[in-house]
């Protein structure tokens, strides 16, 4: 027996077929790993305006746990980060879609770090990957609706480090652009270890606020003289745990980032706990 497919699902299959071709035969790498790779990709998407790649890639990249930075839908432009681990650092990706009649050309491109190092089939899957997902008509509008109404899914596991290594981490973060880092950290979680300076009330809870020490290691890293003071506002439930709390005392809380207070220089974790 011949099966036979309806005429839609055929151009919608050789479409995307041809859509993959493109992007795979588009991809480009410059650079080198200690100066900084860079990889580009593009693709041809018909019947998508700028708004509707937008929104399409907003639920595609929040999907795979990339932070977006920026995001302006009718200008069609978009900055992603690739998080960064407790073994690698992130890096930027621009977005920029270009209106080609009633299709819309989208330019993906993504610049590593210095010293960084990705395989080019690794980068040639994953960004193809990602642009490959783009759909025109009303099949892209709907994919855009979706996507504008997708959330960070934050299932990764606490960044553990130092309270001074994540003050300095911050601080250098917001010294190039403070608004970039709130974006790139907003709900993310830490677990932070180090010595208690106050402890103090916040609102119906406790605020546990850590004490940065210096020592001559620490004073002789790169970066090492931009600090931004560290505030945990502790989960409900927890008062008994702070009443016990003394300056000196060194503790270990996971919390959310919550806040960066400009005025203040001070960075605020919400929801935090002992470690159990």
């Amino acid at each position: 027996m011949i099966y036979r497919l309806p005429l839609a699902t055929a151009l919608l299959l050789g479409a995307t077929a041809a859509n993959a071709a493109e992007c795979e035969g588009s991809f480009v790498k410059q650079g080198n790993p200690v100066t900084g790779l860079q990889f580009t990709a593009t693709t041809l998407v018909a019947e998508m305006s700028s708004a509707s790649g937008v929104g399409q890639l907003r639920g595609i990249v929040l999907g795979k746990g990339y932070d977006i930075l920026a995001s302006e839908p009718e200008a069609g432009s978009m900055l992603i980060e690739q998080p960064a681990t407790g073994k690698a650092r992130s890096f930027p990706i621009t977005v920029s879609i270009t209106p080609e009649g009633a299709a819309g050309r989208v330019r993906m491109e993504a610049k590593l770090r210095p010293t960084m190092n990705i395989p080019e089939a690794a980068a040639r899957t994953e960004m193809c990957g990602i642009l490959n997902q783009l759909r025109g008509g009303k099949a892209g509008l709907a994919l855009a609706k979706q996507g504008d109404a997708a959330q960070p899914a934050r299932t990764a596991p606490p960044l553990r480090m130092s309270v001074l290594a994540f003050s300095s981490q911050m601080a250098g973060e917001a010294r190039k652009n403070s608004e970039a880092m709130v974006a790139r950290q907003q709900g993310k979680a830490f677990t932070l270890f180090g010595p208690v300076a106050m402890v103090g009330k916040a609102g119906r809870t406790y605020r546990v606020d850590f004490k940065l020490i210096e020592n001559a290691l620490t004073s002789i890293v790169p970066g090492s003289g931009y600090r931004l003071e560290v505030s945990c506002i502790l989960a409900e439930g927890q008062s008994t745990y702070a009443m016990g709390l003394k300056p000196d005392k060194h503790v270990e809380l996971t919390g959310t980032f919550d806040e960066y207070d400009m005025a203040r220089s001070t960075i605020y974790l919400r929801d935090c706990r002992p470690k159990a």
